[in-house]
């Protein structure tokens, strides 16, 4: 019982992760529709910074400065967030598929540079040691997961009750405006450029958050940790969530995370170790089962909003009566 309380916050504790990066693609595609396929790049850029900022000193490789781990979470938004800034002010002029070959184009350029830049990044070795919150209850897993999973909802709740705050705000409507019809939004006054590289920017800091989250979580970070499969599964958690729902986007991770993680423990039992490198695959199609199944009975998904039915008869020359007075 204790063991499986204890997995039960760890599978929670990645998939809140989960939940912060698809809180940041929501941000950029729900509310402003910016077609962002190169997230993986920005949650590689937080990891990195957060480790090089607060793993101890290493003769093989620059950074190591030994800072506390507070500061390396705040150093990957800020990094994350200047490079989701630059990357948008140089293409957000581009639109729909152009953007996202752009960003897809960049985050191959980060994955390729974490994985030659053997002197800063630890090459395809990675990096290792990086501290963990309270590394000291690692002896007693339960408790270390505990408390991991209580540091990272806290987190979470944060950035999803400030996310609400900023949809709700002067600041998301004209992002939601900017969505639905630029030309309107831009003869009122707006600067389209100027607000989509600010959501661009707060969504790319929400990502590096929880880069350097994960690495702390499990202690070590690799480029294999930042394929594109990442983006894949982001996408997937956004779009059975409902686009333009920070609760769904959420609940996506969580559901979608559910179905990856079981699908695989039933592989490992379903399929001889041999096979199991071939059987892992089963997860994808598991995922793009679900995906078809959720699109058929909720196209807008799970907490979309439901596009208005049209009513036939004694109820349709009510409201027809009713809007014409």
């Amino acid at each position: 019982m204790i063991d499986l309380v204890g997995y039960g916050a760890f599978f929670l504790t990645t998939a809140l992760i989960f939940s912060l990066i698809t809180l940041g693609l929501n941000l950029q595609w729900g509310l402003t529709g910016l077609f962002n396929v190169g997230l993986a790049g920005f949650v590689a850029i937080g990891a990195y910074t957060s480790a090089l900022l607060t793993t101890p000193d290493d003769p093989a490789r620059l950074g190591g400065l030994g800072l506390p781990i507070v500061v390396g979470c705040l150093g990957a938004m800020v990094v994350g967030g200047l490079a989701a800034a630059l990357t948008g002010f140089a293409t957000l002029r581009l639109r729909s598929d152009y953007l996202a070959i752009t960003t897809f184009g960049v985050a191959v350029v980060v994955q390729l540079v974490a994985l030659n830049a053997q002197t800063l990044t630890g090459g395809p070795f990675g990096i290792g040691f990086i501290p963990r919150p309270f590394g000291g209850l690692a002896e007693t897993p339960l408790l270390f997961n505990l408390t991991n999973l209580a540091i990272v909802l806290a987190v979470t709740l944060a950035a999803y009750l400030a996310l609400e705050h900023l949809a709700h705000s002067p600041w998301g409507r004209v992002l939601k405006a900017l969505r639905e019809d630029e030309r309107a939004a831009v003869s009122l006054g707006k600067s389209a450029r100027f607000y989509r590289v600010q959501a661009f920017a707060v969504g790319g800091a929400i990502m590096a958050l929880a880069g350097a989250l994960q690495a702390h979580f499990i202690g070590f970070i690799a480029p294999d940790n930042y394929l594109s499969i990442l983006t894949f599964q982001v996408w997937v958690m956004l779009i059975v969530g409902g686009s333009g729902s920070n609760a769904g986007a959420v609940a996506g991770s969580v559901l979608v995370w559910a179905i990856w993680a079981g699908s695989g423990a039933l592989t490992s039992v379903l399929f001889a170790p041999e096979q199991q490198a071939r059987a892992a695959s089963l997860q994808i199609v598991a995922i793009g089962v679900m995906l078809c199944v959720i699109l058929l009975v909720r196209p807008n998904g799970l907490f979309g909003q439901r596009p208005r039915q049209v009513r036939f008869g004694k109820k349709a020359k009510v409201i027809a009566g009713e809007s014409g007075s």
